[in-house]
């Protein structure tokens, strides 16, 4: 899918925002696009190498069927190439290779069974790039969706326009990362670039897919108190109401001999999200700072511990103190 034939046996992928150029017997930046003489094919479909029952918290979704269980899958590939990943064994494909990691050939109907008969409320497309395994996933969806499950993709949001628009009917919510706010950090950290992301963050949230925004801080790379005022206000331009996740870095893959993000700098990200009028601020993965307020009368509504909801006082959609509608999807 997505792509268009051209002179001399070249094809022009368009699924992602690298717009490759790929020659006969080539692949894409991705690893798992070749092109066989004119025609492009997918190694990624139908080949699981991860799946797991999630808490949908763990995404992160906070305001998407809280409390609910996902069932999350995913192929070997993405179109980034972070120093950072945490699951860098099964997204960078060659590492994958090294390792000697493989696939089990899962076709889509069997997935959401499984998904079905595990009781989850959710399809959850994460731990590498659902972009890369964009036909997969998108036959899965539509299968999930006529089963009355909801879909989600865990991305970093590199996809095109006509990527988006052609898995909407069947998306129901994004956690989008937000990497940075800096072409120079998405050019060097993750061999991409910043406008795409900003472009499908903008795109899904006017199509209505629930959409929160994750932002890992790498101190002394994207933790400046202008770049997370510039990521905040851009968020808050889009909807106050859309909740961003300030995630802490702990060194892995390519960077191992950085240091972990000191709990000042997350606190300092928190007080300048809610600063600029974001309703639902959290540090993710601390253990702390993961409830839901009110943002009017600052009423405890979600207590969290981990990814396990500890009390939920949300009343049809509002808050049982004042009344007011309180943004997500199922609450």
């Amino acid at each position: 899918m997505l792509y268009k034939k051209k002179k001399d046996n070249k094809v022009s992928c368009f699924l992602c925002s690298h717009h490759c150029l790929i020659s006969d017997g080539k692949f894409g930046v991705c690893g798992v696009r070749e092109n066989r003489k004119g025609v492009l094919y997918t190694h990624a479909y139908g080949e699981l190498i991860a799946r797991s029952i999630d808490p949908i918290e763990k995404k992160p979704l906070y305001h998407f069927l809280p409390g609910s269980k996902s069932f999350s899958v995913a192929a070997i590939g993405c179109n980034f190439q972070c120093g950072f990943c945490q699951n860098w064994q099964i997204s960078q494909v060659n590492e994958a290779k090294t390792l000697g990691l493989t696939s089990e050939e899962v076709k889509p109907e069997d997935v959401v069974k499984q998904a079905k008969e595990s009781g989850t409320e959710s399809l959850s497309y994460t731990y590498t790039e659902p972009t890369i395994f964009f036909e997969y996933a998108y036959e899965i969806s539509q299968l999930a969706k006529k089963e009355g499950l909801f879909n989600v993709f865990v991305t970093n949001g590199y996809m095109t326009e006509e990527t988006i628009q052609t898995i909407h009917p069947y998306l129901d919510a994004a956690n989008i990362d937000l990497k940075s706010f800096r072409e120079d950090y998405y050019r060097k950290i993750c061999k991409g670039r910043l406008a795409p992301v900003l472009k499908s963050i903008e795109l899904m949230k006017k199509l209505n897919i629930w959409v929160e925004v994750t932002t890992l801080l790498v101190p002394g790379q994207n933790d400046s108190e202008e770049e997370l005022e510039k990521i905040a206000n851009f968020i808050a331009g889009l909807d106050t109401s859309i909740p961003w996740h300030i995630s802490r870095f702990y060194p892995q893959y390519k960077m191992e001999d950085s240091e972990s993000t000191p709990m000042e700098i997350l606190n300092k990200a928190y007080d300048i999200g809610k600063n600029a009028g974001l309703r639902y601020v959290y540090i993710g993965n601390v253990g702390k700072g993961n409830n839901t307020y009110c943002y009017q009368c600052h009423r405890l509504l979600i207590e969290r511990y981990g990814f396990s909801i500890e009390a939920y006082q949300i009343r049809e959609g509002r808050c049982p103190q004042c009344g007011s509608l309180i943004d997500g999807v199922g609450l």
